[in-house]
């Protein structure tokens, strides 16, 4: 099966995301990367959460960005999954990319928009041991993912791109013309929501034009086989050791 699998927050369907248990889980499952997001904390630190404010994850009605790194420490992200996971707080991206087996990934999704999150992100590095084609950068933001591969250009960096909704049934993909701005600004590749109805043109046009492509969140053996057929080189998903299984032949 030539597709790498990335494990979503983690293996984020038994473990609570985004922890170092969630990853170290998805390591043992033969997850090929790690996906994380990030978001920048008071005093100018990389922390592995998705949302905004820590209330999902650890009870406390408190944005990231008005917390330091050591109030963050004494928060518990791992109980509300399970009191098994009592204890999990958040980390660092450097104690992920710690994590990281030799020939593995790490992509790192920056919650955190604009020009301040590139020198979090060089510090972040700079603490790595990695090779930097380890570390994949992504980002929802395209103005913002721009100005880090262009502040970082040894990392490889993907635009992720999310459904644009039509209707309460539908979702559309965005102009062709829109998705090719990626090569123009000199991204890698795609991380494309995995909803749309597959438009095998696009697909193709995509890749004709010399962008790796990538889907999120696939949870679904079947849909994976049809991304898998076109061509896609990852897919993402919350259950990276079940799918491998799943997608193998026989």
């Amino acid at each position: 099966m030539d597709v790498e699998i990335i494990a979503h927050r983690g293996s984020s369907f038994l473990a609570p995301e985004n922890t170092l248990a969630a990853a170290q889980l998805a390591w043992q499952e033969g997850a090929d990367a790690v996906e994380g997001d990030f978001r920048i904390t008071k005093d100018g630190h990389l922390v592995c959460i998705h949302d905004e404010s820590l209330k999902r994850t650890a009870g406390i009605d408190r944005l990231v960005s008005n917390c330091t790194l050591d109030e963050l420490r004494t928060y518990d992200v791992g109980r509300w999954k399970g009191e098994q996971f009592a204890g999990q707080n958040i980390c660092t991206l450097e104690e992920l990319l710690a994590t990281v087996p030799r020939g593995k990934r790490f992509f790192v999704e920056l919650k955190s928009h604009g020009r301040e999150i590139v020198d979090p992100v060089r510090q972040a590095l700079a603490r790595s041991s990695l090779e930097r084609a380890q570390i994949v950068l992504i980002c929802l933001d395209l103005a913002t993912i721009t100005v880090v591969k262009r502040a970082i250009p040894e990392c490889p960096a993907y635009w992720v791109v999310s459904a644009q909704k039509v209707s309460d049934t539908f979702s559309a993909w965005p102009e062709l013309q829109t998705l090719l701005r990626a090569k123009f600004l000199n991204l890698d590749g795609l991380d494309l929501q995995s909803i749309w109805p597959i438009d095998t043109t696009i697909i193709r046009d995509l890749k004709n034009g010399g962008l790796k492509l990538g889907v999120w969140t696939v949870d679904d053996p079947a849909m994976a086989r049809l991304w898998i057929d076109l061509g896609v080189r990852s897919i993402t998903t919350n259950r990276p050791g079940w799918l491998r299984n799943q997608l193998r032949p026989g």
